[in-house]
């Protein structure tokens, strides 16, 4: 018994070494370097949804009222020209999707944004809106398409069946005359491997024609997968070049760092960083805002041969 109890105490400490070590590997802290000259600052953030039948507890209302100062923080403190957010979703448990919260609270607090791929929900799937700088860019023009086998038909279910996934898409236009360029903001399902490379077969369909007709595109969003895993080959594959983050992206909502990133940066060729992609790992007024760290990345568009 006392060996028992020695292998299964020092089995634990040995869990305990990884998970701190894993940790330690995966964290970091850097400031978030100026914005260089010529680029544009682009961010993406998992904001995770808002259950408004749940009053209080993880992810309720109340939490979100605990949350969004926080958010409205990170937001300010990134000052991006491009931020797409994903799970902006005030799920009341049924197909109605007129109440965004998280959306229509950043928008009345930082007015010099408008939301595009956004809509009415009918129509539209809002939850996945791409935020800009009213002063920086022109939206040109918006969609989406659903990681499905009937990607146009709205809230399809994924290839497997499971809950509808999609991608946003928005083309904007610099107002100083540079380049017209294109935003896909995705979110891959976590528990899905052949939904997560389907996904990302999807992505690489769509973009195809943009990249061949030489706009230049840019790829944020949650895609649940490492850089180095077969989803990130399928972009890769298709000219997106992915530059991870340093560290995790996810952090269980605790501040506990286990493995690496998971949410994206990417863009085609002609757009080069100004700025390696960075995870902003930090409360604001000692709170998280979500379960994922905001990752940021300032890129330069470049003249294409």
């Amino acid at each position: 018994m006392k060996r028992l109890l020695l292998t299964l105490t020092l089995v634990c400490l040995a869990l305990a070494l990884l998970t701190l070590t894993t940790h330690v590997a995966h964290s970091g802290r850097s400031p978030l370097p100026e914005k260089p000259p010529g680029s544009l600052r682009f961010a993406t953030l998992n904001v995770h949804y808002i259950l408004l039948r749940k009053p209080d507890g993880p992810w309720s209302v109340a939490d979100w009222d605990r949350r969004k100062g926080p958010m409205d923080d990170a937001v300010k403190a990134i000052n991006p020209d491009v931020l797409g957010f994903q799970e902006m979703e005030s799920f009341a448990g049924a197909a109605d999707g007129g109440v965004n919260l998280a959306r229509d609270y950043l928008l009345a607090q930082n007015p010099g944004y408008a939301a595009a791929a956004n809509g009415d929900w009918r129509e539209f799937p809002s939850t996945q809106p791409i935020f800009y700088r009213r002063d920086t860019l022109r939206l040109l023009d918006q969609g989406w398409f659903f990681f499905a086998d009937t990607p146009d038909i709205i809230y399809s279910r994924t290839f497997n069946g499971s809950y509808p996934a999609f991608a946003s898409w928005a083309e904007f236009e610099p107002l100083d005359g540079g380049p017209a360029f294109r935003v896909v903001n995705v979110h891959f399902e976590y528990s899905s491997r052949s939904n997560r490379q389907r996904s990302a077969a999807l992505v690489a369909d769509r973009i195809a024609p943009w990249v061949a007709g030489g706009q230049q595109v840019v790829l944020l969003g949650d895609i649940n997968a490492l850089a180095r895993s077969a989803t990130a080959d399928i972009l890769t594959a298709a000219g997106l070049r992915l530059t991870p983050a340093p560290g995790a992206t996810y952090h269980l909502n605790a501040g506990l760092n286990l493995f690496g990133a998971i949410d994206h940066i990417a863009a085609t060729a002609g757009v080069e960083l100004a700025t390696p992609p960075m995870a902003l790992r930090q409360r604001f007024r000692g709170v998280w805002p979500s379960d994922h760290y905001p990752v940021i990345a300032d890129l330069r568009f470049i003249a294409v041969d």
